[in-house]
């Protein structure tokens, strides 16, 4: 699906989206509220200018409409791996974006993430997984790394990894297996304004994402662990940051 008629499904009331170098920016109307809408089309990977534009158009949200909603669209093949990136420091920039997102969740902001197309790497990490809830389309490709890729960095059998994938989400592509380890709140079909809608009315800052892995039997010792961390520490030492990321408050 193209953003346009993502856009045109999503905001059925009317918006004021545009594109330029790939990188989506706009309003838009849900019901009777405006949103703000960031985001990137074409597959594009998210090089220095994209991760700034964005960054900045979050900040704008913030500074100048205090408790706006940030819808934020993401098709993204992943961080662009060129020289000049790495260079430009496309590590610290990325790391700007979801400091900005995170502020503006501080804020008051909801922030909500559907991937509609493609959805790779630091691209989606930085983006999003930065969301107070995240969403795909069934038709969605979402990955962090490709089997054959895995297979080299970690240097075990590409047959191997294949087989594991069968069975642990861990290992395999696909919003339903980011849905089971929780990366997913739900996948859309269907009336996807209404979705959105509801999406925004019920989104918590709260990550819920290590519990809900475990629920789903996608992930089931990273809630287990991060409980027997917080348990070791004593009270005084458990900071409201690390329970708010636990979902224990």
């Amino acid at each position: 699906m193209n953003w346009q008629t993502l856009a045109a499904t999503l905001f059925p009331t009317g918006h004021q989206i545009t594109e330029q170098d790939c990188f989506l920016s706009g309003s838009a109307q849900v019901g009777t509220a405006t949103v703000s809408v960031i985001g990137t089309t074409e597959h594009t990977p998210i090089g220095v200018e994209i991760a700034l534009a964005q960054a900045k158009a979050v900040l704008q949200t913030v500074r100048e409409h205090p408790g706006r909603a940030i819808v934020i669209l993401v098709d993204t093949a992943g961080q662009r791996l060129r020289f000049r990136d790495e260079m430009l420091g496309i590590n610290s920039t990325m790391a700007h974006l979801g400091k900005c997102l995170d502020l503006a969740r501080r804020q008051g902001h909801v922030v909500v993430g559907l991937v509609y197309d493609q959805a790779l790497s630091g691209g989606f990490i930085t983006s999003g997984l930065m969301a107070d809830d995240c969403y795909a389309l069934p038709d969605s490709s979402i990955r962090v790394m490709g089997l054959p890729a895995m297979a080299r960095i970690t240097k075990v059998p590409l047959e191997r990894l294949t087989e594991l994938a069968k069975d642990n989400p861990v290992f395999a592509p696909g919003p339903a297996n980011y849905w089971r380890m929780g990366g997913l709140t739900a996948i859309w079909e269907g009336d996807l304004a209404q979705q959105l809608a509801q999406a925004i009315a019920d989104a918590d800052p709260l990550d819920r994402r290590t519990a809900l892995g475990a629920a789903r039997g996608g992930r089931k010792m990273a809630q287990i662990v991060v409980q027997s961390v917080l348990q070791s520490k004593p009270a005084s030492a458990v900071t409201l940051s690390e329970l708010d990321r636990a979902g224990t408050t």
